[in-house]
């Protein structure tokens, strides 16, 4: 349910040069380099990043960062990266950035599948001579770090079995971990929320909301607070509806005074090819305005047409 699909016949020489034109001479085509990106799908703006340095014999990156700026600037340089590689991109950025952006890596690590994960691992490793991991392990701390280690393994159980006892015993214990006692058993939380298959831990949030006559993510909420809170909501989130998961990120992106431009980009930029279209009905389901409308009123400029690009149309 993407808003970008790429196109079924296309030539990587002609769109070379359409970019190549748009940024030749005095000032730059910005609709034009709108118009080629979000018109072709990742891959095909690979094979666009190759054939310009073909049969020009310069890098489309370097001209691009050389003729755009800003927030657009960061936009159209995702949509050239591959999926793999933006996330890496991103990671390392929310680690080794100024300051660590939490949100950054409990989105993406909480989001992907185990596949995404391993590319993930494997291209980051590459990149940085440093293990995803390691670079987790020395920027955050206590359970925090526990959970985006676990994750960031990509070993969950991927099936779709539901043991019945087991899913009590679960729902059984995250209530005794958290509402029963005096304190909280956070460890419980990420051993069974970490690992557990989607429709097994689907049937144990509900057994758990007759057990402990509350939701879950109430529990958590309560309970918890911090970057933990943070991220064992979005696991529960994720399992539950991940374009509604999605569609939250971009409101409060939004939402308020200032604009939270990285998590704006990254969301857009990642889901264009995925499940736009589901999380823009998510949103107008939960928010009452199109997803279409809050990126209008919200961005300006080169930076709000390329984002309504990928959003595609008004809802």
């Amino acid at each position: 349910m993407a808003t970008v699909k790429g196109v079924s016949s296309f030539s990587a020489e002609q769109e070379a040069q359409a970019l190549r034109k748009a940024m030749k001479g005095l000032g730059t085509d910005e609709d034009a380099i709108i118009e080629t990106l979000t018109k072709l799908n990742v891959s095909q703006r690979q094979q666009v990043l190759i054939t310009y340095k073909s049969t020009i014999g310069r890098d489309l990156i370097d001209d691009l960062k050389s003729e755009l700026s800003g927030n657009f600037e960061r936009v159209i340089i995702g949509l050239m990266t591959p999926t793999t590689m933006y996330d890496v991109h991103e990671l390392r950025r929310a680690l080794k950035g100024a300051g660590t952006d939490e949100g950054c890596l409990i989105e993406i690590l909480a989001s992907r599948t185990n596949a995404e994960i391993r590319h993930i691992n494997e291209n980051y490793k590459l990149q940085y001579g440093s293990t995803l991991e390691d670079d987790i392990v020395s920027d955050t701390s206590s359970l925090f770090r526990r959970v985006l280690v676990s994750l960031a393994t990509g070993n969950r159980d991927e099936g779709t079995f539901v043991d019945e006892a087991l899913a009590q015993q679960d729902a059984q214990a995250l209530y005794e971990a958290g509402e029963k006692k005096w304190g909280t058993d956070e460890v419980q939380f990420l051993s069974i929320l970490c690992t557990r298959n989607r429709c097994h831990l689907l049937r144990v949030f509900d057994v758990y909301r007759v057990i402990a006559n509350k939701d879950i993510t109430d529990s958590i909420k309560s309970e918890m607070s911090g970057d933990l809170e943070d991220a064992l909501l979005a696991v529960v989130k994720c399992m539950r509806n991940k374009p509604a998961y999605f569609a939250e990120r971009l409101y409060k992106s939004m939402k308020g005074l200032g604009t939270d431009d990285s998590t704006l980009i990254r969301v857009m930029v990642s889901r264009a090819e995925i499940d736009m279209l589901y999380i823009r009905r998510e949103f107008l389901a939960m928010y009452g305005k199109s997803l279409h409308s809050f990126i209008k009123g919200d961005c300006s400029g080169d930076y709000r047409k390329v984002l309504l690009r990928l959003c595609g149309g008004e809802d």
